[in-house]
């Protein structure tokens, strides 16, 4: 009888981890390396590099708003995330040094908007990474609807004139550092 309940603990021990690695490997739009490979990411991806950036009006967390179009002459990272995509948080962490403060001072604007989240989760994460930076919210996904359907992080770089000079989708450090130098040519080009 003891050997029977161990096999059925087991068996439900084994179903829970399945459907749990199910779950992380199902998770919507977290970008992965797979995707990259088996061309789901082009296939989602509805800018690219040449391509005029899309307008829109976003709402950021202080209230305000942001429109695209007025941010013309200034070069800007539209940067797409998530609170819940560790790779969206592994980026998120380069940001301040790596981005905000290399390029303070510029004709730079770094447009992160949170992809499909309510503005109290974006809340909560914002304090407890002591993130004080502009934010937009997406909550309804409009945006992000523009530019791609499925996959985060996102990067869409756009030069001084509305026009995608860079994309990059998921996380890697030297994917983003080579952003970085393309952000860096992008201005000394304008």
């Amino acid at each position: 009888m003891a050997v029977r309940k161990s096999n059925k603990s087991l068996w439900v021990l084994l179903a829970l981890i399945a459907i749990i690695l199910a779950v992380i490997l199902l998770l919507p739009g977290c970008g992965n390396r797979a995707a990259k490979v088996a061309g789901e990411v082009q296939a989602a991806t509805l800018v690219e590099a040449g391509d005029v950036a899309p307008d829109f009006v976003v709402g950021m967390f202080d209230g305000s708003q942001v429109r695209l179009s007025d941010l013309r002459g200034k070069v800007v990272l539209l940067n797409f995330w998530a609170t819940w995509c560790p790779p969206c948080r592994a980026e998120m962490a380069r940001v301040g040094t790596d981005v905000i403060e290399r390029f303070a001072g510029r004709d730079f604007v770094f447009l992160p908007l949170s992809r499909g989240e309510a503005r109290s989760d974006v809340a909560a994460f914002r304090e407890k990474n002591g993130y004080d930076f502009p934010m937009g919210l997406d909550s309804t996904e409009t945006v992000y609807g523009l530019y791609a359907s499925n996959y985060i992080p996102r990067n869409f770089l756009i030069d001084r004139e509305g026009k995608v000079v860079a994309t990059s989708v998921g996380y890697d450090a030297a994917e983003f550092d080579e952003l970085i130098r393309t952000i860096e040519k992008t201005l000394e080009n304008q």
